[in-house]
C-alpha cells in the first residue's frame, strides 16, 4: 500500500511538472510527455489497489479509450482542436460524475462529509459534461451558436435550484438511491446544457476553460471520496488553472464572468450596412497587396479563426519569410481570445514553425501598431473592431482589442462579407485606410507569395 501511495505521489508530481513547463512553448511538448507519464504511473498503480477487481473490464477500458484518443489525435485537423477540447474535458466531468452515481449507489461513506463531497463532485461533473457536449455541439456546426427564449435564465436557476434540493436529499437523508438520485442527475446534466445553450460562439473559450476548471474541481472532490490522493493533486491542479484562465479570458474581454453566461451575447446581431458602419468597404488585389507589404518597413500580422479554417498558417509563414528577405520587420499580434479556445492561434503558428520571439501579446504589442506600415488581418473580426473602444452601445464595448486600425494600411484577408463568429459588423472594414482582400486565406496567402517572388 505504501508502495502504490508512493506511485501516486509521483504522478502527482509528474502533473505538476509537466503542466509547469507547458507554459512556455519551449518545453510544452515535454511537459506533455512528463503528464502524460505520471497518467501511466497512476493507471498502473490502480491496479495494484487493494480489493481491485474487473481486471478484464479495466484493461478493456483502457484499450478503447486509449485507442480512440490516440486515432482522433492523429487524424483531428487543428481546426477542429477546439472542439476536440471540449469533448475530452466533457468526458473528464462525465468520468468524474459517473465515480460518484457508483459510490452513491454504494452508500458506504465513512462520514457525512464524504457524503458531501461526492454529492458536489456529482454535481460539478454532470454540468461540465452536458454543457462540454453542447459546446462541441456549437463548435461542431451541428447547433446554433446560440439559443434564446424569453424567461430563459430564470427557467435555468430553477432547474438548478430543483438538483441542489435532490442534492440536499441524498446529503441530509442518507438515502443514496432510487428517485431522488435519479433526479438529481437528470437536473444536473439538464441545467449544464441549458446553461450553454444561450451563450454565443464568441464567448466559447471561456465556456471551455470554465468547464475546465469544473471538471478538474469535480475530479478532486470525488479523489477525497476514494481516498486517491493522485486524483486529488491532479483535479486541484487542473481546476485551479482552469479558474485562473478563465479569470485571464474574460478579463481580456472586459466582461465579468457571470456577463459570459448569463448575457447570451452573440445570440443576436446581423450584417450592418455600409451606411451604419460609416464607409465603404474598399476591395484591393493580390498585387497591390504584395507590393504594398514587400516595400513596408514593419507589417504586423494579426491571425484568426479564419486563417485556421483555411489551415494558412503555413503558407503565412512562408510569406513571412520571403518579406523578411527583403527587410521587412515582421511581427504576429495575438489576441487572448483569437480563435475557438485558448491559446488557438499560438498553437496554429507553433504548427508552421513561427518562431516564439515573433509572437505578441496584445499588451506587447498595441503600442506598435501606429508605427506598422501595414497590418495584415488574415481571418480575426471582433478582436479587431475599433467599436469596442468608440462606441458604448456595442456588445463588445470595453473589450480590450488589437489596435491594428492604427497602423497606416490594414488589409483584411476574408471569404466575404459576413460578420464575425459573434454577429456584430467590424467597423474596421470601412475605415479610410483599410483594404479587403477577399478570397479564401490559404489561395490568397499563396498569390501574395508569387507576387512577391515576382518583385
Amino acid at each position: 500500500m505504501i508502495l502504490i501511495q508512493l506511485s501516486y505521489f509521483a504522478a502527482a508530481v509528474l502533473f505538476i511538472l509537466g503542466l509547469k513547463r507547458m507554459s512556455s512553448p519551449k518545453t510544452a511538448r515535454g511537459g506533455i510527455v512528463w503528464a502524460g507519464a505520471g497518467m501511466v504511473v497512476a493507471t498502473i498503480a490502480t491496479f495494484f489497489m487493494p480489493d481491485m477487481h474487473n481486471y478484464g473490464l479495466m484493461l478493456l477500458a483502457i484499450l478503447i479509450g486509449g485507442g480512440a484518443a490516440w486515432y482522433t489525435g492523429k487524424k483531428v485537423a487543428m481546426t477542429d482542436m477546439p472542439q476536440m477540447i471540449a469533448i475530452y474535458n466533457g468526458m473528464g466531468g462525465g468520468a468524474a460524475a459517473a465515480i460518484a452515481a457508483v459510490e452513491l449507489l454504494k452508500g458506504t461513506f465513512a462520514s457525512q462529509s464524504f457524503l458531501t463531497l461526492a454529492v458536489l463532485g456529482a454535481l460539478i461533473g454532470s454540468v461540465a459534461f452536458s454543457g462540454s457536449m453542447v459546446a462541441f455541439a456549437k463548435l461542431q456546426g451541428l447547433m446554433k451558436k446560440s439559443f434564446l427564449f424569453p424567461g430563459q435564465q430564470k427557467i435555468n436557476m430553477v432547474v438548478f435550484a430543483a438538483a441542489l434540493v435532490f442534492g440536499l436529499i441524498l446529503i441530509s437523508s442518507g438515502s443514496t438511491g432510487g428517485f431522488p438520485l435519479f433526479m438529481f442527475f437528470a437536473l444536473a446534466l439538464a441545467f449544464g446544457i441549458m446553461m450553454t445553450l444561450p451563450i454565443g460562439g464568441a464567448d466559447m473559450p471561456v465556456v471551455i476553460s470554465l468547464y475546465n476548471a469544473l471538471t478538474g474541481l469535480a475530479v478532486a472532490f470525488e479523489g477525497f471520496v476514494l481516498g486517491n490522493a493522485a486524483m486529488i493533486i491532479a483535479g486541484t491542479v487542473v481546476g485551479s488553472a482552469g479558474t485562473l484562465l478563465t479569470q485571464l479570458m474574460a478579463r481580456a474581454m472586459n466582461r465579468p464572468i457571470s456577463n459570459v453566461l448569463f448575457s447570451g451575447f452573440g445570440a443576436t446581431g446581423g450584417e450592418a450596412s455600409a451606411e451604419d458602419a460609416g464607409g465603404t468597404m474598399k476591395e484591393i488585389d493580390a498585387s497591390d497587396a504584395a507590393v504594398m507589404m514587400a516595400y513596408a518597413s514593419k507589417v504586423i500580422i494579426v491571425p484568426g479563426y479564419g486563417m485556421a479554417v483555411a489551415q494558412a498558417q503555413h503558407k503565412v509563414w512562408e510569406f513571412c519569410k520571403l518579406l523578411e528577405e527583403k527587410g521587412v520587420t515582421v511581427k504576429f499580434a495575438i489576441h487572448p481570445v483569437a480563435g475557438r479556445m485558448p491559446g488557438h492561434m499560438n498553437v496554429l503558428l507553433a504548427e508552421a514553425g513561427v518562431p516564439y520571439d515573433k509572437i505578441y501579446d496584445l499588451e506587447e504589442i498595441n503600442a506598435e501598431f501606429p508605427t506598422a506600415d501595414v497590418a495584415l488581418i488574415i481571418g480575426a473580426n471582433d478582436v479587431v473592431n475599433p467599436v469596442a473602444r468608440t462606441d458604448p452601445n456595442s456588445p463588445i464595448y470595453g473589450m480590450p482589442i488589437l489596435d491594428s486600425d492604427k497602423a497606416k494600411n490594414v488589409i483584411v484577408v476574408k471569404r466575404g462579407r459576413g460578420t464575425g463568429f459573434s454577429g456584430i459588423e467590424n467597423a474596421l472594414f470601412y475605415l479610410d485606410n483599410t483594404r479587403m482582400l477577399y478570397g479564401d486565406g490559404q489561395e490568397v496567402a499563396g498569390k501574395l507569395i508569387q507576387e512577391v517572388k515576382q518583385l
